[in-house]
């Protein structure tokens, strides 16, 4: 990859990604949903998901939730080269998209933190709640974390259920 060129990869619910390589960019975009960004400094290697729900309840544990998700997550950067000890998070998303629903958001964020903290793996930063929608961009060789809140005319748009795998480009 040439100098300045970026290479994005798209992660949708239920999805993650895992990368050690200059240049690439995890993306997605998140409303109820959070996106645990885990990153080992010393190796230079980091990894995004984005979930769904907090908890499966009775039910088989699945990527949708989250700390299956998250799970999911640590064990593709241990086998791409990470060391457990050496990760760090940081979370995004889980807003409250409708008023009168319950606070599905909440929920998928107290659950990160929650499996995260069980797992001993420190939370150095975090954008979470509110009522907009958000734009990820997470770059894992450097752990950097960008975040842009999005209009709420467009947030009923992005909550849609979807069915294909859709690539969103947004551009500020």
């Amino acid at each position: 990859m040439t100098p300045g060129q970026e290479k994005m990869v798209t992660i949708i619910q239920g999805d993650h990604a895992v990368s050690g390589e200059d240049g690439v960019v995890i993306s997605t975009i998140l409303g109820s949903c959070v996106s645990s960004c885990l990153y080992d400094p010393v190796r230079r290697i980091g990894g995004a998901n984005h979930f769904l729900l907090a908890d499966p309840g009775t039910g088989p544990s699945d990527i949708r939730y989250a700390a299956a998700a998250i799970e999911v997550l640590i064990n593709a950067l241990l086998r791409a080269g990470a060391h457990k000890g050496s990760l760090e998070a940081k979370l995004v998303g889980g807003a409250r998209m409708m008023a009168n629903l319950p606070d599905i958001g909440r929920n998928n964020a107290q659950a990160a933190e929650r499996f995260l903290r069980a797992e001993g793996i420190p939370i150095v930063n975090s954008d979470l709640g509110g009522t907009q929608a958000r734009k990820l961009r997470f770059l894992p060789t450097t752990g950097k974390v960008q975040v842009h809140r999005l209009p709420h005319d467009i947030t009923t748009q992005l909550e849609a259920p979807r069915l294909a795998k859709p690539r969103i480009e947004l551009f500020d």
